[in-house]
């Protein structure tokens, strides 16, 4: 009697891995999905310390005072807790101004510029491999939705996980975690990239696998190292 494979008996009774020697393999789960933040990633950060000294020195403000101030209050505005005029009203315009809100408004959204080779790969990247994509940020919402629309990201985005539609904001794990239920994946099919460390070592400490953005290229290695080829350069394949 001819002694018969034990991989082809196994295989026909649904059984991996008869002899066991394989049990150190581990498969790589395929990834799905990709969570993005937008300042520092796709596009400049918003208002950040360097655009608000831009504000202070355009308008003749006191800086440190309008600093302390802002710290005061960012991150209840950006949890949407508090709405741009309230904002306003606590770190600008507490007291008469030469300027009006309406210039100032503008002053402050025009700080914000695109990164087009970032979105330029996003779009590759959900078109080459079928990715859902989520922005996970800290932003408020009066200059969130300007970025939105100025920058036509709706055109390329899935969902729009930020704080302040969510009401929770990074460093907040919560927020990777509301993410993974409004995209449905599990954490293992998700990459990250975002460009603020600690907010990485958070999502991987969920078991979503993060991307330290530092610049364009060195991010299209990273994705490509895990399958994700961006279709641009010569490291990329074409198949």
């Amino acid at each position: 009697m001819t002694a018969r494979d034990p991989f082809e008996s196994c295989a026909r009774y649904g059984i991996d891995d008869p002899l066991g020697e394989h049990k150190t393999m581990k498969t790589i789960p395929a990834l799905t999905c990709l969570f993005l933040d937008i300042g520092g990633v796709l596009l400049t950060d918003g208002w950040d310390h360097h655009a608000r000294e831009r504000a202070a020195t355009h308008f003749k403000l006191d800086w440190a005072e309008m600093e302390g101030r802002h710290s005061l209050t960012f991150e209840t505005h950006e949890e949407g807790k508090l709405t741009f005029e309230e904002y306003l009203g606590r770190v600008v315009f507490y007291q008469e101004r030469a300027f009006t809100r309406a210039q100032f408004r503008r002053f402050m959204f025009a700080q914000s510029k695109s990164h087009p080779e970032m979105i330029d790969m996003v779009v590759r990247l959900k078109a080459r491999h079928g990715l859902k994509i989520a922005v996970v940020s800290n932003e408020a919402r009066e200059l969130n939705a300007h970025r939105i629309r100025k920058f036509k990201l709706a055109a390329i985005v899935d969902f729009f996980i930020s704080s302040c539609f969510v009401h929770v904001r990074k460093p907040d794990a919560d927020i990777f975690r509301l993410a993974l239920d409004i995209a449905q994946v599990p954490a293992r099919q998700v990459v990250y990239i975002e460009n603020t460390p600690m907010f990485v070592e958070i999502a991987e400490g969920l078991g979503i696998r993060g991307i330290l953005h530092t610049d364009y290229r060195s991010t299209c290695a990273q994705l490509a190292s895990l399958g994700l080829q961006t279709g641009e350069g010569a490291g990329d394949e074409t198949g």
